[in-house]
């Protein structure tokens, strides 16, 4: 029978689920290294957020969720619950970065709070915490922008709402708590419901005979149902945009992201693993790794471009956190329990800031403020009519939140024509936009990107700025000649304005995030 009794080695160490006067300290000690962190990451808004933004602000105005008012809609977001949450703060005046921060930092708080008092022993809460709060992807993904810190929190709170069913078949659990989590997992990420299928399963296994359960789902169901039904009904697709470029883009099974994961994850993992060898523990890391290779499956498969600092694989990162205090919890010997989480949290902390990707993430913020948002602010100060305001781009998140203009996309994640097989080089030719933006990695104009000939999409436009983000990555500007001197004297006077905000350096070091964050550069 899946049911979970309380060892005696727990007893003996006094654990307790309560919060004590040590737990409290930890708690709050966890909590103000999480405040810290946070601050140090506070300018870090990526790119992408700003796509999920202007979707808000589309939306805010009357125009519905779609990425060039008054065109056929495309899905180009995946967190419709996050994109929507926004959109009063559109109508308040309040900056929505601001906003998504704010939001999740309270969940990545709930998080630490759950991490501090779910594990039966210290030792394990410690762990937990340790590992959670001192990871710089933590800090990242919390500031991003994106819904990746409250999507965690929800499949967390579906774990442990189910594991309290298996150590006691009489606790009381909400009838519709474990399907409402459910909907809202699956509209924050269309994988959510993967995430917490697990959990939802035993859930209702433990629940079977409880009418009320089976409402519940029912009615969860007819919601989920509503919402799917509303969606084909307006995208005309019943995946997002989003799905068809990257399936068709960056579909690898190289064992990159499998690789990756496990060196940064590993005594996280070996703790939760082991905990399947001891009877008190193994129903509840069994259920907490079944819902961690639920999540993991997809990346795992795809090996995703867009997963900067292990995102993806931080969506289950607090689940692991508890798995692994979960297996402490049981170990008789303390000393061998402390040495393991020291191990857990030294290790965990330490590969976090060791990921090639972390300097250029921490001075990320500087890097698109001096870059992406300038060039967008640019655009939106010029006086040219609404019909010549088209604007396209690779990078589709700040310059077209920022400018306003309507914007073709040529990788496609917000371009349903691109998405489901155009030739981007035909879309670029057939928009004609008046301004191109081309990326990469010199100043000169590459050949190729995207599956996109820039050199045919560019044609006679008038190159009006090259912008540098790092030391391999530029923005060319390229206008039409009509309209090229005030383009570039637009584009010119807020780049001057961001390099006087910014730190002036293009270095992807942790030096140059330090410096900053003790005041010595501008």
């Amino acid at each position: 029978m899946l049911r979970v009794s309380r060892p005696p080695a727990e007893r003996d160490r006094g654990a307790t689920s309560r919060p004590s006067r040590a737990r409290s300290a930890l708690f709050l000690a966890a909590l103000a290294a999480l405040g810290v962190g946070i601050w140090a990451c506070w300018s870090v808004t990526v790119d992408d957020a700003y796509i999920t933004y202007r979707y808000t602000t589309n939306l805010a105005d009357g125009f519905g969720p779609t990425w060039n008012p008054g065109e056929d809609p495309v899905e180009g977001y995946t967190n419709f619950l996050w994109m929507l949450w926004h959109v009063p703060w559109v109508w308040l005046g309040i900056p929505l970065p601001m906003i998504s921060k704010l939001t999740a930092a309270a969940c990545a708080a709930a998080i630490v709070w759950v991490l501090a008092t779910e594990p039966r022993s210290r030792t394990g809460a410690a762990a937990a915490l340790g590992a959670f709060v001192l990871f710089l992807p933590t800090w990242i993904h919390v500031d991003s922008g994106l819904e990746t810190a409250p999507f965690a929190l929800v499949v967390l709170r579906a774990v442990v709402v189910t594991a309290r069913l298996l150590r006691d078949r009489d606790t009381v659990v909400r009838p519709a708590e474990l399907p409402a989590l459910f909907l809202i997992a699956g509209m924050l990420r269309p994988d959510g419901i993967l995430a917490v299928a697990p959990p939802l399963a035993v859930w209702l296994w433990l629940r079977r005979r409880d009418r009320r359960a089976w409402t519940a789902l029912a009615v969860a169901g007819a919601l989920g149902g509503a919402y799917m039904a509303w969606r084909w009904s307006y995208f005309g697709h019943s995946l997002p945009n989003t799905f068809y470029v990257k399936v068709g883009v960056e579909a690898a099974t190289d064992g990159r992201w499998i690789r990756t994961t496990l060196a940064l994850l590993l005594p996280l993992l070996l703790l939760a693993v082991a905990g399947l060898f001891r009877r008190t523990t193994a129903p509840l890391v069994a259920l907490a790794l079944a819902s961690c290779l639920a999540l993991y499956a997809i990346p795992a498969l795809t090996a995703p471009a867009m997963d900067y600092l292990s995102r993806f694989a931080w969506h289950g990162f607090p689940v692991l956190c508890l798995a692994a205090a979960w297996t402490l919890d049981a170990v008789g010997r303390r000393r061998l329990a402390v040495a393991g989480a020291a191990v857990a949290v030294a290790w965990t902390s330490v590969a976090g800031f060791l990921q090639p990707d972390g300097p250029t993430m921490v001075n990320y913020g500087q890097d698109l403020h001096r870059v992406h948002i300038a060039i967008g602010l640019g655009l939106a100060d010029t006086d040219l009519p609404a019909d010549r305001q088209t604007v396209a781009m690779s990078d589709a998140g700040a310059i077209p939140y920022f400018s306003g203009w309507r914007a073709t996309d040529y990788i496609g994640l917000n371009d349903e024509r691109i998405g489901h097989g155009a030739s981007p080089t035909d879309v670029l030719l057939a928009d004609d936009p008046t301004v191109l933006i081309a990326t990469g990695p010199t100043p000169e104009l590459q050949t190729t990107s995207w599956n996109t000939d820039l050199p045919t999409a560019v044609g006679d436009r008038e190159l009006v700025a090259v912008v540098r983000a790092r030391p391999a990555y530029y923005q060319q500007v390229y206008a039409d000649r009509d309209v090229a001197d005030q383009v570039r004297t637009a584009i010119e006077r807020r780049i001057a304005e961001a390099d006087a905000a910014t730190d002036g350096r293009f270095d992807q070091t942790y030096s140059r995030w330090v410096t900053r964050l003790l005041g010595l550069t501008g």
